[in-house]
């Protein structure tokens, strides 16, 4: 069973890579897409919209685009779309193997919703495919012809679920799962809606029908809205690594400002790449909505040490606490790593626990059992540089404790 828990750490770990790898591919791609877009020469005479040269890697690069589409099909095209299947693809992959398959630990909190385990995978993964429903109908009414209200009022859905997932969920649960909430639109934008309305393009010329050019500007509209929520995704994703971010009352609000900044700075590159100068003042809005998210931090949201020391253990939380060994296990712990992992750590220069661990309650230790195995038992991750004198029989304790729990 402990070697389950080992080989389960290393699928993670695998997962997380290749979602890290595609996501590079796909944002790359995307920003480059925008950049050229923004950035080519409309001055030009013939059937072209505009045509830029670029160098790279000693050669030279002439790119020309066309607004709807070339007279003639060409015999080779390049489709852009698995970059952004497989980033969603292994993200979802990464969201079952962490959040659903280690609910009790990642995902559910009692002290906001006392959830089974399958309610809360349920909600956590209708939630995902709620907000494509709703985003594609906005996208589709009226609105989409008024592209600003049509900002504002994804920012407000995007707001409403940031605040919904704060409810249920864990704070490190609820700011990856709005990241998940807004790269399946995103996602979906490409499967439903851009990779489609080529295919209708790329028919009609292959028909010898001259294309709607409708397509192209839905298409466009979509991958806007793609390129501005990009950075907000990539802050969402590494927030679970940053308990500044997810362990405050209001995580919410931090993720909703994060939505502004991602829009502040995008604005700035692509006011640079269309040569409509720079708009410096969007830095200094940046930097003063960092301040604020930073004081926001500070406003604790945990589960008090009382609130701890009182509540009624899980199912998980009391098969360790049962567990032979657990007596030496908390003085192990106690001695050895509450210090910094503490509500107030008194740890010199740590001002929040690591990883928004907290180890000074039965239940604190009970519900992080995996963690302590795999990161103070298995491996010498923990404590950093052995600062405290972790002894190998300690180690040696805290995993027949483990194996014995599980």
């Amino acid at each position: 069973m402990y070697d389950i828990a080992i080989l389960w750490d290393w699928l993670g770990f695998a997962v997380r890579w290749l979602h890290v790898i595609t996501a590079i591919a796909w944002i790359g791609s995307s920003f480059y897409f925008i950049a050229l877009d923004l950035s080519l020469n409309r001055d030009i005479a013939g059937p072209a919209d505009g045509e830029e040269w670029q160098v790279h890697g000693g050669g030279f690069y002439h790119i020309q685009k066309y607004l709807v589409a070339p007279k003639e099909m060409p015999e080779h095209l390049t489709w852009f779309k698995w970059e952004s299947y497989a980033t969603w693809l292994s993200g979802a992959a990464m969201l079952a193997v962490v959040y659903w398959v280690g609910a009790e630990l990642y995902l559910i909190d009692p002290a906001k919703a006392d959830l089974a385990v399958w309610q809360a995978v349920f909600i956590s993964a209708a939630s995902l495919a709620v907000g494509w429903v709703i985003y594609d109908y906005l996208c589709k009414s009226p609105l989409g012809n008024t592209p600003t209200t049509l900002m504002v009022l994804l920012f407000v859905l995007l707001v409403g679920m940031s605040w919904g997932y704060n409810q249920i969920f864990t704070g490190r649960a609820a700011l990856l799962h709005l990241g998940a909430f807004t790269a399946t639109i995103m996602t979906a934008n490409v499967f439903f809606i851009i990779m489609p309305n080529q295919r209708i393009v790329v028919a009609d010329l292959k028909a010898g029908r001259t294309p709607d050019p409708k397509y192209g500007k839905i298409a466009k509209l979509r991958s806007t809205h793609n390129n501005y929520l990009t950075l907000p995704v990539v802050f969402l994703m590494l927030s679970n690594h940053y308990p500044l971010a997810f362990g405050t009352k209001y995580a919410w609000i931090i993720a909703a400002l994060v939505f502004l900044m991602g829009v502040t700075i995008r604005h700035y590159f692509n006011s640079m790449h269309a040569r409509k100068g720079k708009p410096s003042w969007t830095w200094a809005v940046t930097v003063i909505l960092f301040i604020i998210i930073a004081w926001l931090s500070t406003q604790r949201g945990y589960e008090t040490y009382e609130e701890a020391e009182t509540r009624e253990l899980t199912v998980y939380e009391q098969r360790f606490a049962d567990a032979a060994g657990y007596d030496a296990v908390h003085d192990i712990i106690m001695g050895r790593c509450s210090m910094c992992h503490a509500r107030e750590p008194f740890w010199d220069n740590i001002r929040v626990a690591p990883k928004g661990v907290f180890l000074e309650t039965t239940a604190d230790i009970t519900k992080h059992a995996r963690q302590i195995y795999l990161q103070a038992g298995v491996s010498h991750a923990m404590p950093p540089a052995n600062i405290t004198g972790l002894e190998p029989q300690d180690r040696e304790a805290l995993i027949a404790w483990y194996r014995a729990g599980s």
